[in-house]
This record gives C-alpha cells, structure tokens and sequence, in this order.
C-alpha cells in the first residue's frame, strides 16, 4: 500500500482523472493541500486531455489557474501569472521543459507575440529557436521582447563556452621554442622550475631561480582561418543558436580568422559583419528550406587562402536535396586533398542526440570529414584537438562522439 507522500505524488503525476481509484487506496484517502491544489492546475493546462491537442488563446484566456484566476479586471493574462507559478513550484530545468511542452502540446507559439509574457518566461535554447524561427511573425509592440528573450540565452551561452573557446585557440598555438626576449606572460613556468630545482633555499622555503626560460613570442594575427557554415533548414534550429554564438566568439579572437554563412538549396548569406552582435547574426537567419551543401561549399571556398591553415566547420543533418549529391562529395574529397580540415557537425542539442544522413556521414567520414554529433560543451575540446592536429577519429572515439 502507497503512502500519503506517495499517493500525492502519483496524484499529480496522473492528474484529476486519478482521485477517486487513489483515494480507495487508503483510509484516509488522497488529498491535496492548497498549493498543491495550484500545482495541479497549472500541469493541468498542459497535459489534460489528449496528448498533442491544441488550445487557442480564449482558451488559455479563460482557464482558471491559480486561486486568483476568476478575479475580474485583471490585465495580465493567466498564461503569465501561470509562468509565475511553475517558477515557484519546481526548479529551472522543469521550468524550461514544461515551456516547451506547452508551446509542443497546447500550441502557445502564438502567446509569445506578448511582450508581457516574454519578459517573463525562462530562456532557453528551445524557446529562443521558436522566436526565431517565428520571427517574421512577431508583431511590432512585441520585437523588442523578443530580441531581448533571444540576447538573454545568447549572453548565458557566452558565458558558458567564451572561455572554453579562449583556452582552445591560446592551446593550439605552437610554444616549444623558447627565447632570450624576457616578458613575463611567455615565462616557462614549469621549465624554469625543473631547471632550479638545485637551487631550493630551506631558509626561505623556496626557489631561487638562477636560469629562467621564456617562450618565443607567437602573436601574429590570423594563425587560423575558421570558415562556418550553417544549414537553414527548420530542423537545425538549435544548432544554429550555438553556430552563431561559435562564430561570435571565435571572431573577437585576432588568432582567428573567422568567416560565419547560412545556406539553404537557394541562398548563401554572409553574415560575418554581423559576428559582433550575436543577436543580429541570428536574426539574420531565415530558417527553412532545403539544402545544397554544394553551393554552400563552393561559395565558402573563396575564403580559404592557406588550406592547412584553414578549418571548414558544416553544421548540418547533411539531408542534402540538391540534385547531385555525389557532386559535394568531389568537392569535399577535392579540398580535403588541398589540406583543408574539415568537420561536420551534425544537428546540434543539449542532450547531444543527433539525427542525420547516415549515408552521407559515412561518405564524409571515409574521406577525412568526421560527422560528429556531441554536445554544446564539447565544442571547445572539438575545437582544440583539430587545431593542434590531434587524430579526430581517435578523438570521437575518446569522446564517445558519433
């Protein structure tokens, strides 16, 4: 027989069509207090009825959720104060994922045309790519919410891998030889250690260098040309979020040379200019359409002056509905044969799943294009082993990496 904690708990999983069969479970039966009672309510305006069943905005308008709902003369909407309440019932990540469920299940894509209620929904990745992927439609009053929604998960992304990258690029640059010239951020740390280690004072409990040894300065401008290239279709629009905050931040690196595009089977767009404002680059986006990684290819080939130098990064489910997809194949074995170093990354997510053309993959792949589909997180590692020339096979393998 289940507990009270555990029939509560059951009763909030099955929702209302559950209490009469729970309460029989046990002599006191199975009721819940009054927040509870609000909890309830506001998964109810998710999951009751039908799974993947759409609601209008009358409907959201009129449901009763929370004990204030019926309170006439209100202005907020119920879908905001709804939003207030699952913030103060469960923690972030359930947040995001019940955002999610009600723009999938109940068809709320059109309530975030309201300013009000995107000032106060939690980011994230998923509700930033529904902005953009619905921008076109955004109504005037509500643009700058909206801008402001998708500014907020670009600045938490930033923070999140900007230092990553950072160390990634300072990593790949050569430092083995050292040099007479004294500067203190090219001090060899642990060379000069090993090397003085003889001369340790007891008295003072510590080293006394009598050799020190610096590295040889290496900062030319450019070390590395990144070219990105970005698939517009629908499906990778999460990809295309961490695509853009990539090429952002790789661009305010001067060891970078960093060129960002976004292609479908018609257009390739440079959005390089727009590499500084992140925001901007992605409402530069137009999700949608087919694919022609040909076009896009040839197109990037113009930025690439030192084949060796250079890392050709397609972020893409490599569906490709161009006519002749064998033709891409060419020009890909064509580059690579140059010494261009090249990567796929496939359909990009937080949980690291990808979906993609098998078929293609393994094409790219036999031909020294890994596919690879990893997380956002391992984007600087990724990043790293190419740029120092490290074996990506043997990487994804390390990595668990497709």
């Amino acid at each position: 027989m289940l507990n009270p904690e555990q029939l509560t708990r059951w009763r909030l999983i099955l929702g209302k069509e559950s209490q009469e069969e729970l309460a029989r479970m046990s002599p006191a039966g199975c009721s819940l207090t009054g927040e509870q009672v609000e909890m309830d309510e506001a998964l109810e305006a998710i999951y009751a009825g039908e799974s993947g069943q759409e609601i209008g905005r009358d409907e959201w308008e009129s449901k009763k959720i929370g004990p204030h709902a019926a309170v006439k003369g209100r202005s907020m909407p119920r879908v905001a104060r709804w939003l207030d309440q699952i913030r103060n019932f469960f923690p972030r990540d359930v947040v995001v994922l019940l955002q999610q469920d009600a723009i999938e299940r109940r068809g709320m894509k059109e309530l975030l045309f309201e300013p009000e209620i995107l000032a106060k929904v939690e980011p994230s990745v998923d509700l930033a790519a529904a902005v953009l992927e619905l921008k076109n439609l955004v109504p005037e009053k509500a643009k700058a919410a909206a801008r402001d929604l998708v500014g907020r998960v670009v600045e938490e992304l930033k923070k999140r891998l900007e230092s990553r990258f950072a160390q990634a690029i300072r990593g790949s640059i050569d430092r083995s030889e050292h040099s007479p010239l004294r500067s203190l951020p090219n001090l060899d740390w642990p060379r000069t250690i090993r090397r003085n280690l003889k001369h340790y004072n007891h008295s003072v409990k510590t080293i006394i260098p009598e050799e020190i040894s610096f590295f040889r300065r290496r900062h030319r401008q450019n070390e590395w040309n990144v070219i990105i290239a970005m698939d517009q279709s629908g499906s990778m629009a999460n990809s295309l979020i961490y695509g853009g905050i990539m090429g952002a931040i790789l661009a305010s690196m001067p060891a970078v040379e960093t060129h960002v595009v976004a292609f479908n089977h018609q257009d390739v767009v440079d959005l390089t200019e727009q590499c500084s404002d992140p925001v901007d680059l992605l409402f530069g986006v137009q999700l949608g359409g087919a694919e022609d990684y040909w076009k896009a290819t040839s197109y990037c080939e113009r930025f690439i002056h030192t084949p060796s130098k250079t890392l050709y990064i397609l972020i893409a489910d490599l569906y490709d509905t161009s006519p002749n997809e064998s033709r891409f194949v060419k020009k890909m074995e064509f580059l690579l044969e140059s010494g261009l170093k090249a990567v796929t990354l496939l359909a990009i997510s937080d949980q690291g799943q990808p979906s993609f053309n098998e078929n293609l993959a393994a094409k790219l792949t036999k031909l020294g294009m890994p596919c690879f589909g990893c997380t956002p997180d391992r984007l600087p590692d990724l990043l790293a082993a190419v740029l120092k020339g490290q074996d990506l096979h043997q990487f994804a393998e390390g990595a668990k990496l497709t």
